[in-house]
C-alpha cells in the first residue's frame, strides 16, 4: 500500500529561524520530501529568514547539508534535491527591528497562499506577529505557525494570545503540536470513531485505566539552559501527553472539522480533576553509563526541575468518571518509546475459574518507535489436555500490515505544514485550548514550588523513581515494562 499524495495549492512559506537546529533538521529536509512525492505544486516557494547575512546560494548551500544529514542516500534524488534548491531564497531579518522588512514583504506574492513558520524563541512571536502586520503581511488568506512553548504559564499564554489576536484573526493561527502529526495519533481517532467494535465500549463501564508512556533515552545536555527553565511538566505533559489524553478521552465530534474536534478537546480539559500530590511523582536523573547526572547537565547543583514526571488523573464526566488515566514521561529511561495503552475491565464472571493464562484485554496504540496497534485477547491454547488459556497480540505493525508504502508515510512536521497550506486547522491547537491546558498545569507546579520539595533521583536506563511504581501498586495496578 502507498500513501496517496494530495497535491497542495502554489504557496510563499517564509520560515523564521531558518538557519536553527528545527528548520534544518526537520522543516525543510521534510519540504524537500513532500516535493519529492510530487506534493507541491510549481509555483511553491521557500523562504528563509534570519538574522544572519547569507545570499541565497548561501542559504542552498546550507540547505543541500541539511538534506544529506536527514535522509539516507538510498533515499536521496539528486535531481529532485537541485529542483527543490531552485524553490529557495533567503532575506536576513531583523525580528526586533525594521532590517529585512521592505524585502520580504516585497517577495510575497498576494495571489498564492501566504504562510509564515515561527521556527524560533517564543520571546519572538509578538514581535514577528507584530511586524508582519506592520508590512502588509497579514491578509485574510495568511497563516503563521507558532511553535511550542506556547507560553510558559497561563499569564503568559494569555497574553501570548493577546498579542497574536492583536495582528491575526484565530482562524490564521496555527498553533502546532508535531504530536497531533504522527501518523498512529490520527489512526487512534480512526480506531475510535470508524469502528463500531470499540467505541461502544470506550467508557468507565468497561475501562480499567488507561496509561499514557514517552519515554526517552537521552538526557537535556546540550539544551539544558532551555529544560531548567521548563521541566518534564511544561515541557511534555501540559502539551504532547495532554493532546493525547484529550483524543483518547473526548466524546465524538459532530464531524472531522477544526472546531468540531477542538470543541470535544476542550471539554476533556476542563473536565479534568486537580491533581492530588499524592497522586503525583517527580523525578531528575542520577549520573551513570559515562554520562552525567541532571545536575551535571544543566550545570545547575541545586536545581530542583523535573527531568522525570509520573501522575494520576481523573476526567470527571459521565464517560469516564472512576476511570483513571496514569501519565509518565522521562529522560534517560530504558528506552526511546510512545505508547498508549488501554486496559480493559475482566469479565464479570469466568466460567473458566482463576487460570493464568487469563488476563484483560489490552489495546497499546504504539506512536513510536514500530508504530502500529496491538490488541491483546484470551483464546485457548492450542492442543489436548482441557481448556487452557493463553494471552495472544493481534498485531497491526503499520510497516508490515500496510506495506513498503507504509515506510514512506509523511512524517508529522510534513503532515502538519501541508494541513497550514490547506488551511485546515484540525490538527492544531486553539487559543482557549492552550490556556485551558495551563490552568490545569499551573496549580500542580504552584503546589510543588510552594512545598519546596526535590525530585527523587532515580537511575539511567531504567523505568523512574520508585515512588512512580508505587503509584499504580497501590491501585493494585502495574506499569507496563518501558521497551523499544
Amino acid at each position: 500500500m502507498v500513501s496517496r499524495v494530495i497535491p497542495v495549492d502554489p504557496f510563499d512559506l517564509v520560515i523564521f529561524g531558518a538557519t536553527g537546529d528545527l528548520s534544518t533538521g526537520k522543516i525543510l529536509p521534510g519540504l524537500y520530501r513532500r516535493d519529492a512525492d510530487g506534493q507541491l505544486p510549481e509555483a511553491a516557494r521557500i523562504v528563509g529568514a534570519a538574522r544572519s547575512p547569507m545570499g541565497d546560494e548561501d542559504f542552498r548551500t546550507l540547505v543541500r547539508a541539511a538534506i544529506h544529514a536527514a535522509i539516507p542516500e538510498k533515499k536521496r534524488d539528486r535531481e529532485a534535491i537541485e529542483r527543490f534548491l531552485t524553490r529557495l531564497s533567503y532575506v536576513a531579518v531583523d525580528a526586533t527591528g525594521e532590517d529585512g522588512w521592505p524585502e520580504l514583504a516585497a517577495k510575497m506574492r498576494p495571489d498564492v497562499v501566504q504562510a509564515y513558520y515561527f521556527s524560533v524563541g517564543p520571546g519572538l512571536f509578538g514581535a514577528l506577529a507584530e511586524r508582519l502586520h506592520a508590512h502588509g503581511m497579514n491578509a485574510e488568506t495568511c497563516r503563521i505557525v507558532v511553535e511550542k512553548p506556547f507560553g510558559h504559564d497561563l499569564a503568559s499564554a494569555r497574553a501570548l494570545n493577546a498579542t497574536l489576536a492583536e495582528h491575526f484573526d484565530e482562524h490564521q493561527i496555527y498553533r502546532i503540536d508535531h504530536y497531533l502529526g504522527k501518523e498512529t495519533v490520527q489512526n487512534l481517532m480512526a480506531v475510535r470513531f470508524a469502528n463500531m467494535l470499540f467505541e461502544p465500549l470506550w467508557k468507565a463501564q468497561y475501562v480499567d485505566h488507561i496509561q499514557i508512556t514517552v519515554a526517552e533515552t537521552v538526557g537535556v545536555a546540550g539544551r539544558g539552559g532551555y529544560y531548567d527553565k521548563s521541566g518534564a511538566m511544561r515541557d511534555m505533559v501540559q502539551n504532547h501527553m495532554m493532546q493525547l489524553l484529550c483524543l483518547i478521552a473526548m466524546e465524538p465530534p459532530y464531524a472531522f472539522e477544526p472546531d468540531a474536534v477542538r470543541d470535544e478537546k476542550l471539554k476533556v480539559i476542563r473536565a479534568l480533576d486537580p491533581v492530588r500530590p499524592a497522586d503525583l511523582v517527580r523525578g531528575q536523573y542520577r549520573a551513570g553509563g559515562g554520562m552525567g547526572s541532571y545536575h551535571d547537565d544543566v550545570e545547575a547543583p541545586d536545581s530542583r526541575t523535573e527531568s522525570f514526571v509520573a501522575l494520576k488523573a481523573h476526567v470527571s464526566n459521565w464517560r469516564w468518571k472512576g476511570t483513571p488515566f496514569y501519565l509518565r514521561t522521562g529522560k534517560r529511561l530504558r528506552a526511546r518509546t510512545s505508547e498508549i495503552a488501554v486496559t480493559f475491565k475482566d469479565p464479570p464472571h469466568s466460567i473458566f475459574g482463576d487460570q493464568e493464562g487469563h488476563r484483560a484485554n489490552l489495546l497499546v496504540i504504539r506512536l513510536q518507535p514500530n508504530e502500529g496497534i496491538k490488541l491483546k485477547v484470551t483464546i485457548k491454547e492450542p492442543g489436548p489436555g482441557g481448556m487452557r488459556l493463553i494471552e495472544v497480540p493481534l498485531d497491526m505493525s503499520f510497516a508490515e500490515a500496510l506495506g513498503p508504502g507504509a515506510q514512506e508515510i509523511p512524517d508529522a512536521y510534513e503532515r502538519l505544514i501541508m494541513d497550514v497550506i490547506r488551511g485546515n486547522q484540525t490538527l492544531f491547537m486553539r487559543g482557549d485550548e492552550v490556556e485551558a491546558a495551563w490552568a490545569w498545569t499551573d496549580p500542580i507546579i504552584a503546589a510543588w514550588e510552594a512545598r519546596g520539595d526535590r525530585p527523587q533521583p532515580y537511575d539511567p536506563g531504567g523505568s523512574g523513581p520508585e515512588d512512580a511504581l508505587m503509584l499504580l501498586h497501590r491501585d493494585g495496578r502495574r506499569w507496563r515494562e518501558i521497551r523499544p
